[in-house]
């Protein structure tokens, strides 16, 4: 079944729903369609787009201070399963969890001393420093700072979801597709 990103009325992302949900939504006129592919959806007496942005006609109040534990899996969303050092991308198994100051030198288990690694850079790196290993890293590592990262993880992205969902043509929302 094909996922929905639902917004806010604000045009936040709150969620990804089924494909179910947000047909109940639109016809409870409890949302509107955004975004929909060329298909449509039919039913003895409606035709409806088929959707893949609907937006909340109504606004949710969301939390905002959501504390975004800090795991292997989070961690790979974040740095979009490519290594930080020297760009390549790969499968989960082949990453590695990399303290940019390690723990040997009183380098923290933080969002802004973790970062993606290949086994090659990692096992290079060791427990120097960045300057001692003459080694850069791509992007500063840092806490992710929306909720949309939290609520998109498990989701694969539709192209049109790029509009509503910050930076995530950067890689910090979504699992790759």
């Amino acid at each position: 079944m094909t996922s929905v990103l639902v917004l806010n009325a604000t045009y936040e992302p709150l969620s990804i729903v089924s494909l179910r949900r947000a047909i109940v939504l639109l016809l409870k006129e409890k949302a509107e369609v955004l975004e929909a592919a060329e298909e449509r959806i039919h039913a003895a007496n409606l035709s409806l787009p088929y959707p893949l942005v609907i937006r909340l006609v109504y606004y949710v109040r969301v939390p905002r201070r959501m504390f975004v534990p800090l795991t292997r899996r989070a961690l790979l969303l974040r740095d979009n399963y490519t290594c930080q050092y020297c760009g390549v991308s790969a499968p989960s198994p082949e990453l590695t969890m990399d303290h940019v100051l390690p723990k040997v030198r009183g380098g923290k288990t933080t969002w802004d001393n973790v970062v993606c690694a290949c086994r090659a850079c990692n096992s290079h790196k060791g427990s120097k420093t960045l300057e001692e290993a003459r080694m850069v890293l791509a992007r500063e590592p840092a806490r992710p700072q929306y909720l949309a990262f939290v609520v998109l993880s498990n989701a694969t992205a539709h192209e049109v979801w790029g509009k509503y969902i910050p930076n995530m043509e950067q890689g910090y929302a979504l699992a790759p597709a």
